[in-house]
């Protein structure tokens, strides 16, 4: 079955998603962090790509992003990995691929999945064993949205700014939520979407992609018999 071509729309947020070559660890300390969140940072910057929200774990990787054009988000992942890479190799004296093929990817409504991804992100460290509260975790975009660090990478969606009319109201209705936590099977379903380079959102949503230029099935066919052709396919 041939590859589907990338879902990458300008000016929609995009969850993005890397992980490490047969699940080994991509860092391994906290200076490989900050070396990674550095060429993140440039990339970023250099190919017009908005950082919303990160979580570095210890074999993955999540971004919340929107890029500018059609070939930003492949611009920047790419050059990203490829300074990384480069830098990983050296310090860890090794050589060959670091990451597990292509990085995936999945376009959201974000008035619908843009704040629940963020919280997703939050609790990624914790479903991994890696730390008891997402506030225990330094490598993500939470310490940010509680007002708990200044982190430059971040450019907050429109979506976090209507969380309240002060700084003070939007990191605590974002803490509030994140206190609730995010139901684990709308989090495999962002995942899941992710990993399948699926759209997630409604009908008008998705024929809205269709106008702005999607020239591909944005969801995944139901099993069963082939359906008759669609809109949307």
């Amino acid at each position: 079955m041939a590859r589907l071509a990338r879902l990458s729309l300008p000016g929609q947020v995009h969850h993005v998603l890397q992980q490490g070559n047969n699940q080994q660890p991509i860092f391994l300390d906290a200076q490989d962090r900050d070396a990674f969140l550095g060429s993140l940072a440039d990339s970023a910057r250099t190919h017009r790509v908005t950082i919303h929200a990160y979580v570095l774990l210890s074999a993955s990787y999540h971004l919340l992003v929107t890029p500018a054009t059609t070939e930003a988000l492949s611009l920047m992942v790419q050059a990203l990995g490829r300074s990384y890479v480069r830098y990983f190799n050296r310090r860890h004296a090794r050589s060959g691929t670091l990451w597990e093929g292509r990085f995936r990817s999945s376009v959201l409504e974000a008035p619908v999945y843009l704040l629940p991804a963020m919280v997703g992100l939050d609790w990624a460290p914790v479903r991994a064993g890696l730390a008891a509260q997402p506030q225990d975790w330094a490598w993500s975009s939470h310490a940010h949205y509680l007002g708990l660090r200044v982190d430059r990478l971040i450019a907050p969606h429109a979506q976090y700014w209507a969380l309240g009319n002060t700084p003070f109201d939007r990191e605590n209705a974002y803490a509030e939520m994140v206190r609730a936590g995010l139901d684990e099977a709308q989090w495999q379903r962002m995942e899941g979407a992710a990993r399948g380079g699926w759209a997630l959102g409604s009908e008008p949503f998705l024929q809205a992609l269709n106008t702005q230029g999607a020239t591909r099935r944005l969801t995944q066919a139901r099993p069963g018999r082939p359906r008759k052709s669609h809109p949307l396919d």
